[in-house]
């Protein structure tokens, strides 16, 4: 304000020898308002030729250059001032017409606000001054979902969406998903076929990808440190973790903030570069309480990191599990009977485009305890699963072994592998279950016929 004492000086002359007169102006009003007032009286009173004139005999009336230069410095700054009030003004009234026309208060704005994604919520935020202050509040960041087609969000907004829930943040989305004609986590294009079946031991995690959404993400591997930030304070409160794509993610950043959430129930990951058996293991020691654990592997039948001792240990440090999605990795049926037979709740079991499953888990898997509550079981692109594993395995549904199996997935696009020779393909189930109609009630059973995917109930 100090630099606009000599402009105003000159206003206040200038309203001296003015005719403009209102008698009824309040009396609280200070000099600085009349002057104001004076001034703002110009875009009635007077054309915007005649305030051109006017500055530039003000210039001429100035001997030095730098005099000159200040005034026009000074000029800038009431006009920046001037608009700078006028604006707030503006979003002032706009949002006291707002509270009038919205009709909900602001505590069930905040509710509605709640039930937003991140992205919606953050353009409510800009709409006016009132949105903007519901939005603000801890309750609307309780699910963070910052997941996006294209990569645009980087870690300065995770922080910041983080710290705004403050006590309330459960639930965190992050990473690059596939576009409108797919959904996350949904199956992949196998990348082994009968013709190219060859197993590269010589895979790096820190290979190029080249998928959809995988080419570059301004998502760095250190976007999940608040988790683990303040003594773990947001990590403690979280329930739900969704990472999609993050290129940059490694083992160690991953494994970080699994320590750091104890309190986790859901868990997917898909397509970072992080090996099983790891974050299995930090699965295993930390998220005692989870219940669902959807893992999907960035390079589709290369991951053979998971040991059977790792299986034997998240079964008894998880007991809660009920949903188990281990899709893309190289898994052999040995370990999937551990974990399938070992979860005494499970329910939803997803082994899709496993490299290496044959189907002899589900051999003896309905009896005795485990495995004998599942009610979906997911087998899809299972490049090495046998027709007569299949078989078997009907026949068990039938004699109720499973009686609260519902959906059964065994679609291929390869077909099933015979019994001898896995280059033989069978693209039609042979079995009595099928073709004599003697599956349970509510089942529904997925398969393939000559590379087409068909149903029956």
């Amino acid at each position: 304000m100090e630099k606009l004492t000599d402009y105003c000086e000159i206003l206040r002359k200038w309203r001296c020898q003015s005719s403009f007169k209102n008698p009824n102006l309040p009396s609280r009003f200070t000099q600085m308002d009349h002057l104001l007032l004076s001034f703002l009286s110009l875009a009635d009173s007077s054309p915007p030729i005649s305030l051109d004139l006017s500055f530039d005999r003000l210039l001429d009336s100035t001997p030095s250059d730098a005099d000159q230069a200040l005034l026009i410095d000074r000029a800038h700054s009431i006009g920046s001032l001037l608009l700078h009030a006028a604006n707030r003004s503006a979003r002032k009234r706009a949002s006291l017409h707002n509270s009038i026309a919205w009709a909900l208060p602001p505590d069930l704005t905040i509710k509605v606000f709640s039930m937003l994604d991140s992205q919606s919520l953050c353009y409510a935020a800009a709409t006016c001054w009132m949105f903007n202050k519901c939005a603000m509040d801890p309750l609307c960041y309780e699910n963070i979902d910052l997941t996006t087609v294209v990569p645009k969000v980087n870690n300065v907004v995770v922080s910041t969406m983080i710290q705004r829930a403050g006590k309330s943040f459960r639930s965190l989305k992050l990473g690059i998903v596939p576009g409108p004609t797919s959904s996350p986590g949904s199956c992949q294009p196998l990348l082994y076929t009968i013709q190219n079946s060859v197993y590269v031991s010589s895979f790096s995690w820190n290979e190029k990808k080249t998928k959809q959404g995988k080419e570059s993400s301004i998502l760095t591997r250190t976007c999940l440190y608040p988790l683990s930030g303040d003594n773990g304070t947001a990590g403690a409160l979280l329930w739900r973790l969704h990472l999609y794509n993050i290129e940059r993610m490694d083992n160690t950043s991953l494994c970080v903030a699994l320590a750091a959430c104890p309190s986790l129930l859901d868990l997917e990951i898909v397509g970072l570069h992080v090996e099983l058996r790891q974050n299995l293991m930090s699965v295993s020691s930390n998220c005692h309480l989870i219940e669902r654990l959807f893992f999907e592997s960035s390079k589709t039948g290369r991951d053979d990191s998971l040991k059977s001792q790792t299986c034997v240990d998240v079964m008894n440090n998880c007991p809660n599990l009920s949903s188990l999605s281990l899709r893309g990795f190289r898994l052999h049926d040995y370990k999937v009977h551990i974990l399938v037979k070992g979860f005494r709740k499970l329910k939803y079991a997803d082994f899709s485009t496993s490299y290496s499953i044959t189907g002899t888990f589900l051999r003896n898997l309905g009896s005795g305890s485990g495995g004998n509550l599942l009610e979906v079981l997911i087998l899809r692109d299972c490049m090495h699963l046998k027709e007569v594993e299949v078989s078997r395995f009907l026949t068990a549904i039938i004699a109720g072994d499973f009686k609260f199996l519902q959906y059964l997935d065994i679609s291929n696009r390869e077909g099933l592998a015979s019994e001898g020779d896995w280059y033989q393909r069978s693209y039609n189930p042979r079995s009595k279950a099928i073709y004599e109609g003697h599956v349970p009630p509510k089942f529904m059973l997925a398969f393939v016929c000559r590379g087409n995917r068909y149903s029956c109930r």
